[in-house]
């Protein structure tokens, strides 16, 4: 598979040499076909939505739409009403936990559970809801190996546990967490314990059928999956969303406004208060019909490919320290390297043309946990190649050997 092609801005060179880009974690690159239909509703389509009359407003309001169709096939939802657009992951979960705050659901002593290499935008915004309500956070350790504590975990679980929320991929080591294991335990103890999933490193990756899944909430960005920064979806179950109040007030959200009250709009419109994101949100639905065009299956196996040859060839340079487990992972990867720091590894890939996140990735209890300050991260999409494999391999002995 090589799709470069497709992606204008990897004909970028870094000085003379050609970009090898693997920070795919962080943000994807933009397929010819996504750049194409912003322009297109730009030059076509331009016009706010939902309360037009005139003709650009209904062709915009008639894409608008359409993109929302097409998440839901995208994520197999069961209706179009369960798909909510926000501006990103980091939205979507505040969304959630902010509504709970709000619905009166949870209480002082009430336990909220999260896992210790989840991103900061899945502990920060419960860490919020339990001051607001006096509930408890409680975060789920890691193995030796750096993976999912099974046992750790269900002997947190409590009759007053609430919610549990937790990433399918790390975005930091890469662990492939037990998805299904933890839902079911979840609903073993309590049937009522809802459950998040921060979808950002699974979304484009691999099949996701949240029908399947089983969880209440999913969650991901736009931005990670080849669409556009702003923009990202909620997922949740309709009889869930419909339970639960309003976040934001304003436009849209409404069905009718008095001084003597205000009645709330159906789903998903209830949550998606003023004019949304509407170029964004018909270009993510490009992305993913690109990703569908490809198919998950050949793109997972594609990943999966080169990830594991990254790994083969990061174990036989001297000193470097691969995170998580080699098998069962995502697809990044994470090291450490005894006396170098990840910063400075970082920026002399980046002249030798590779492009890789260096830091904490907003994982600092996962790092706190692990004792280190940061790593040096690898991740991949379907535009990379096995060339770009052997081109980072290369320069990451190159920079050590410079470093050491």
């Amino acid at each position: 598979m090589d799709l470069r092609a497709d992606f204008p801005i990897l004909a970028t060179r870094i000085g003379k040499r050609p970009l090898v880009y693997l920070d795919n974690a962080a943000t994807t690159q933009k397929p010819l076909v996504v750049l194409q239909a912003e322009q297109h509703y730009y030059e076509k389509l331009n016009s706010n939505i939902h309360r037009g009359a005139h003709y650009l407003s209904r062709l915009a309001t008639e894409a608008h739409e359409q993109a929302r169709s097409a998440v839901a096939e995208f994520l197999h939802a069961s209706s179009d009403k369960e798909i909510v657009f926000t501006s990103g992951c980091t939205a979507s979960i505040n969304l959630v936990a902010q509504t709970l705050a709000l619905s009166g659901m949870l209480g002082a002593g009430d336990e909220i559970i999260v896992t210790t290499d989840a991103h900061h935008s899945n502990i920060v915004p419960w860490q919020m809801l339990c001051q607001r309500v006096g509930a408890v956070l409680k975060p789920v350790p890691l193995t030796e190996e750096q993976t999912f504590d099974k046992a750790a975990y269900e002997a947190l679980l409590s009759p007053r546990t609430r919610i549990v929320a937790f990433p399918y991929i790390s975005n930091a080591l890469g662990v492939v967490n037990p998805v299904a294991d933890i839902i079911a335990a979840a609903r073993r103890n309590n049937p009522d314990t809802l459950v998040l999933v921060d979808g950002a490193q699974s979304t484009g990756h691999q099949m996701i059928d949240v029908q399947q899944l089983g969880a209440d909430f999913y969650a991901f960005s736009g931005h990670k999956v080849y669409g556009p920064t702003g923009t990202g979806i909620l997922w949740g179950r309709e009889s869930i969303l419909s339970a639960l109040p309003p976040w934001l007030g304003g436009g849209e959200m409404i069905r009718e406004v008095s001084f003597n009250g205000t009645t709330y709009n159906d789903l998903p419109f209830k949550y998606e208060a003023g004019t949304p994101n509407i170029c964004g949100n018909i270009v993510l639905a490009a992305a993913l019909q690109y990703v569908q065009s490809i198919g998950i299956a050949a793109i997972e196996s594609h990943e999966q490919r080169l990830t594991a040859a990254l790994c083969d060839g990061l174990e036989q340079l001297s000193g470097v320290r691969i995170l998580g487990p080699k098998t069962g992972r995502g697809a990044l990867v994470s090291i450490v390297v005894p006396g170098v720091h990840h910063y400075d590894l970082g920026t002399l890939l980046d002249q030798m043309g590779i492009a890789v996140r260096t830091g904490h990735h907003c994982c600092q209890p996962l790092m706190q946990a692990l004792g280190i300050t940061g790593t040096t991260r690898y991740s991949f999409s379907l535009c990379n190649t096995e060339e770009d494999v052997q081109r980072a391999l290369d320069a990451t002995d190159r920079a050590l050997s410079m470093l050491k």
